[in-house]
């Protein structure tokens, strides 16, 4: 950022892991913050330590991305804030723990609303501006998932491939404009995610090398934004895994998923 130019930074799902780390990040070069997450108490102390760390302005809002008028409602505490968005995180996300069929509607359709419409709909809201100031940054959450063969019964995989090929459009759209946008492609990544999603036990069995830490994840994402790279795969063997992913024929790439399906009958 040039002298006296304070530029602002949404970020989504920022009371923890990835989120938290873009905003520590960001908060170190300089950049004003709205935090958004559901755990306010998080949001405050969070907000709290930056802007005594960094001396930047750094504002919360609580919001649940499943509830349809979020979007609108961060959007619009942004403006009566005086804030104008810069630079959109969309990091917040969760997964289902049953399948499909066991899965109520109810929590299926908030996966798809806080992973596609949200997100969808934030990097449409904060367009305006971005264009108006000509200039803007866009990192959307993804997931090597989005390289990997199909998940049974999972929404997750898809709904990752759909984060990674929109993010892929948007970029194609709008970079003539100045503003980038990057599809984030982590791997396992240490955070509370698993914790939450209880799969915590069978996380712990993975081998040491497919893990890396947030931090590393958000500085090859902000490094990847900053230089115009529409897909990071952060981490030497997630590259890996996910350039021999993606050449496999679809039948393979099916069976594969077949014999992956974590909800299989024995």
């Amino acid at each position: 950022m040039s002298a006296g130019t304070t530029r602002t930074a949404l970020v989504t799902g920022a009371s923890a892991g990835i989120g938290a780390e873009f905003a520590r990040l960001l908060a170190s070069e300089g950049y004003s913050l709205l935090l958004v997450a559901r755990r306010q108490e998080r949001l405050q102390q969070l907000a709290a330590d930056l802007s005594e760390r960094y001396g930047v302005r750094c504002e919360t809002f609580a919001a649940d991305l499943a509830d349809p008028k979020a979007p609108a409602s961060i959007v619009d505490h942004a403006k009566s804030v005086g804030l104008g968005i810069d630079v959109l995180i969309t990091n917040a996300g969760l997964s289902g723990k049953t399948a499909f069929g066991a899965t109520p509607w109810e929590d299926l359709h908030g996966e798809i609303q806080v992973m596609v419409t949200a997100l969808t709909e934030l990097c449409h809201r904060v367009l305006p501006g971005m264009r108006e100031r000509g200039w803007g940054r866009i990192i959307n959450l993804s997931s090597t998932a989005a390289f990997a063969p199909p998940g049974a019964s999972l929404l997750y995989t898809g709904i990752k491939s759909y984060v990674l090929a929109i993010s892929q459009s948007l970029d194609m759209e709008l970079k003539p404009q100045d503003i980038h946008v990057t599809a984030l492609c982590p791997g396992f990544t240490r955070s509370e995610f698993h914790d939450a999603m209880g799969t915590r036990g069978q996380a712990d069995k993975l081998p040491g090398i497919l893990w890396q830490e947030s931090a590393e994840v958000v500085r090859e994402g902000w490094a990847a934004v900053m230089k115009g790279t529409p897909v990071c795969v952060p981490g030497t063997v997630n590259k890996l895994l996910a350039s021999t992913m993606r050449p496999l024929p679809l039948g393979l790439q099916y069976q594969l998923g077949k014999r992956l399906n974590p909800f299989k009958q024995n």
